[in-house]
């Protein structure tokens, strides 16, 4: 069972390179691809997750359809059939772990939403209280607190290192403010319906990130939609606010991570077997209780 860790269709020329994700214009299009490349404290890892770009790829196209009356989204069509057309060829390492999609200006912010205080906001929260980023938050919060009521704090995105949150007026004067209206109701509307929806199957989706980019026909969701790379799923049944929940995200790495001598610098370590099954485990399982699909490699 191998990973792939990148592709190399130079016919289409050259990509655009994220963490996970190779973006190949098409022109009036974009073909992406979602390896099993896998990233902690923003470093990519030496060797990958085998299956987890096919999990995230149809977990997201499971999402795109789901709300796809609430919030137009950039998905075309994850066939392979299709895939195949615009490759000019079927490649069997392909199969499952791409999208066809339109084209969009992303936005200069991420959108998250947060249901429960945990992470970077946990950490300000407890450095500055509950009037961090213009917020009310009430005191005596604990890390992983079920919040009042799901909150939007956007994100810059940094280049190098990592985001940093901020104010909503700071986003106003990033992206204007009918535009950032337009998001926070957005990204606060499919996080309550997906937080919903993991209700259902013995999950909280405790936090989540949305993109959107512009079009000539307005604004879009983009990127990856509901993954466990871009939210923290936890196990309800197992939650217990005070400290770090059992998640199906890649705290696994993390928690792996701290037990080495590493600077979280370039270049990442590569994950021992054990580290490398029992992530792919979780991917897999939080794929089958979200979709109610079984997952096929």
């Amino acid at each position: 069972m191998a990973a792939l860790l990148g592709t190399d269709l130079f016919h289409l020329g050259e990509p655009r390179t994220g963490k996970v994700r190779e973006v190949y214009d098409l022109g009036d299009q974009l073909l992406i691809v979602t390896t099993d490349r896998i990233s902690a404290f923003d470093v990519v890892m030496g060797n990958g997750i085998p299956d987890k770009g096919r999990i995230l790829n149809q977990m997201s196209a499971f999402w795109f359809e789901k709300f796809a009356e609430d919030v137009p989204h950039h998905m075309i069509s994850i066939d392979d059939t299709a895939v195949a057309d615009v490759v000019g060829s079927y490649r069997s390492e392909l199969a499952g772990r791409c999208m066809v999609a339109k084209k969009a200006r992303p936005l200069t912010i991420e959108c998250v939403a947060r249901g429960y205080i945990a992470g970077s906001l946990f950490k300000e929260y407890r450095k500055d209280g509950g009037k961090v980023h213009g917020f009310n938050l009430p005191d005596g919060l604990h890390d992983g607190s079920r919040l009042p009521e799901p909150i939007f704090t956007p994100a810059t995105k940094a280049e190098e290192g990592h985001d940093e949150n901020i104010s909503f007026a700071q986003a106003e004067d990033m992206v204007g403010s009918e535009v950032a209206a337009q998001v926070r109701d957005w990204t606060l509307k499919l996080y309550s319906q997906a937080a919903e929806h993991a209700e259902k199957v013995g999950l909280i989706l405790a936090d989540t990130k949305f993109e959107f980019g512009l079009t000539d026909r307005g604004l879009i969701w983009i990127d990856e939609a509901l993954s466990p790379d871009s939210s923290r799923y936890w196990e309800a049944n197992l939650y217990h606010p005070g400290g770090a929940q059992p998640s199906f995200d890649k705290q696994y790495v993390r928690d792996y991570l701290e037990t080495l001598d590493w600077d979280k610098t370039s270049p990442g370590p590569v994950l021992p077997e054990d580290v490398v099954l029992n992530t792919r485990a979780k991917y897999v399982e939080a794929f089958e209780r979200i979709t109610g699909r079984t997952f096929v490699n």
